[in-house]
């Protein structure tokens, strides 16, 4: 089975140097989300992919399923660890599902045990993933299946696919929806405001940045939005560990060093626990709550867009990426291999297959529509 998947692999790339040389360029613009780190996959690799997945051999009904999730410290993250355990059980598996406190070495233990409890599937959510290659290939050579979950597996041959929201997509939701605030509350422009950018180890916050960056960077360059502190690079606006005390701090610094005598208009944030953070700081520092982005649509996060006091967040439905997953991991237990997708990412080693789901921005306006099948959070919006 190893060999035939190792050939397949070696006619699929030599199958897409030859549809590239022929292009004459590289992946860029390749989709009309532009996901750069996506392309899609030619017929030539999905007729392989049907080969190596042709007759792969499935696994008991209650079997093991491995959950490794880098940590609890977000509602999502919570979230993800309930409905793995809820639906799993309800799928006939055997769940075990374990969270790495964002520690790179527990998770790399985590997942070995699994591995040694006889998991058939082990579905990751790394703390770092560029940092989980060896273990990962452990797996595979134990004949595990692995899933990424929400974030991409990097430098490493040991995964199938990955399940998740469209990270570039996300980034240029996130700016669209800043401009429209910033429109709608702060008159005209030119409007000031600051750049912040996820934790540097996930590799979705990149993206995330660099999506929204394709929406502002245009506007920056013509004056209509002015970077007061002049900090546009990600690595001067990722917040380490997504912090949010640490997104606080850098505001704090932000407003004293740069907004004595200036009002600030908006704030790019990644995420909705550092949007509440650089809220905080604004009305810490006296200023009037600025038009701030965010991430996940945690129920805090919920009402206080409803509240006004936080413009806009992004959902990305915790049950949506949980079904998806499961549904995947049904079908290696069928015996029917991963199913197709008609898009890639390059994780530096390998092209891996990626789930993508659609993310939705989220506003006062929408936000009865958006969570009209969410009773939890329309119970929020009162």
């Amino acid at each position: 089975m190893k060999k035939r998947t190792l050939l397949s692999m070696a006619m699929v790339a030599t199958m897409m140097v030859a549809t590239f040389a022929g292009c004459g360029g590289g992946r860029e613009g390749a989709t009309e989300t532009a996901e750069t780190q996506t392309t899609e996959t030619t017929e030539a690799t999905d007729s392989a992919a049907e080969e190596t997945t042709a007759d792969m051999p499935g696994f008991d009904a209650g079997a093991t399923i491995g959950i490794s999730l880098p940590w609890l410290g977000t509602q999502n993250w919570k979230e993800a660890e309930e409905m793995f355990t809820t639906q799993l059980e309800e799928a006939g598996y055997t769940p075990l599902v374990q969270a790495a406190d964002n520690k790179v070495t527990q998770q790399q233990q985590q997942i070995e045990s699994m591995i040694e409890n006889g998991a058939k599937v082990i579905v990751v959510g790394p703390v770092d993933g560029s940092q989980l290659g060896s273990v990962l290939e452990q797996a595979k050579e134990a004949g595990v299946y692995v899933i990424g979950y929400d974030r991409l597996l990097e430098n490493t041959t040991g995964v199938d696919g990955v399940v998740q929201f469209g990270s570039v997509k996300t980034g240029e939701l996130q700016a669209q929806a800043l401009l429209q605030g910033l429109e709608e509350k702060k008159g005209d422009k030119p409007y000031n405001i600051e750049l912040f950018g996820g934790g540097p180890a996930d590799p979705n916050a990149p993206n995330f940045f660099k999506g929204a960056m394709s929406v502002l960077q245009p506007l920056i360059d013509d004056g209509t939005l002015v970077v007061v502190s002049g900090q546009t690079e990600f690595t001067q606006c990722a917040t380490v560990d997504w912090d949010n005390a640490k997104a606080q701090s850098r505001m704090d610094s932000l407003l004293s060093g740069f907004y004595s005598d200036k009002e600030i208009d908006g704030v790019l944030s990644p995420n909705d626990g550092i949007a509440r953070a650089i809220i905080t700081s604004c009305e810490n520092a006296g200023q009037d709550i600025p038009v701030v982005s965010g991430l996940d649509a945690e129920n805090e996060s919920v009402e206080w867009v409803w509240q006004g006091r936080q413009y806009s967040t992004v959902a990305k439905p915790t049950d949506d990426l949980v079904k998806k997953t499961i549904e995947i991991i049904n079908s290696l237990q069928a015996g029917n291999g991963m199913p197709s997708t008609d898009v890639t990412a390059d994780n530096g080693v390998i092209e891996v297959p990626i789930y993508e789901l659609p993310p939705v921005v989220v506003t006062k306006d929408n936000a009865k529509e958006v969570f009209a099948n969410d009773p939890s959070r329309l119970d929020l919006l009162k």
